[in-house]
């Protein structure tokens, strides 16, 4: 692990943004050509919000790498997050601009369907961390900056919520999102109990 952290050093965070970004142009590119399938704007809804979820659970992941397999990825921490943020704008822009379209049906989609007014509180949950991710907002809010920052947890659980209401019927996938952030806030409650403990 140590090669592979000295390895890791050596990429620079950039890089990690550029390569990030990518598949949301694929994507997009794919719907257009219709390699997304009869419903390009639902297939295109759907892999954004998953690569979101899979990027939140890698966020919540990076502790837990490091202290378990030595594996260090802090410094990207803050890329990884902005890119989770990034992929839930672009889910909910497609919802917004491509799928409904109407404002008065989003406002009534929000308020009727659980699933969406779960998603829309994670969403809310995440802008001020995005807003604040930045070295600025670090040394101004202090040690209120970590705590705000802590708004990841409840964000990432609506996120895996989101999923598991979004589906019909018994999917499998939902549930291991929800149940690996679940493991993964256990694991961080865990190490905070046992931090005041000592």
């Amino acid at each position: 692990m140590l090669r592979v952290n000295s390895i890791l050093r050596r990429v620079p965070v950039w890089l990690i943004y550029v390569l990030g970004i990518l598949p949301a142009g694929v994507l997009f590119y794919q719907g257009l050509i219709g390699a997304l399938g009869p419903e390009p704007i639902k297939a295109l809804e759907h892999e954004y919000g998953e690569l979101a979820l899979q990027l939140l659970v890698l966020t919540l992941a990076v502790t837990p790498l490091r202290r378990l397999v030595g594996l260090n990825l802090m410094r990207f921490r803050r890329a990884i997050g902005l890119l989770c943020f990034f992929y839930v704008s672009c889910h909910l822009l497609v919802w917004l601009v491509l799928d409904v379209q109407a404002l008065g049906q989003i406002l009534a989609d929000i308020v009727k369907r659980p699933y969406i007014t779960i998603g829309m509180i994670g969403f809310v949950l995440l802008l001020p961390l995005a807003v604040t991710s930045n070295n600025l907002s670090v040394r101004r809010l202090g040690i209120r900056w970590r705590l705000l920052h802590k708004l990841t947890y409840p964000a990432a659980l609506l996120g895996a919520l989101h999923y598991v209401v979004l589906v019909k019927g018994f999917q499998l996938e939902p549930f291991l999102y929800f149940g690996l952030i679940l493991f993964l806030l256990a694991f961080r409650f865990a190490s905070f109990q046992r931090l005041r403990v000592i």
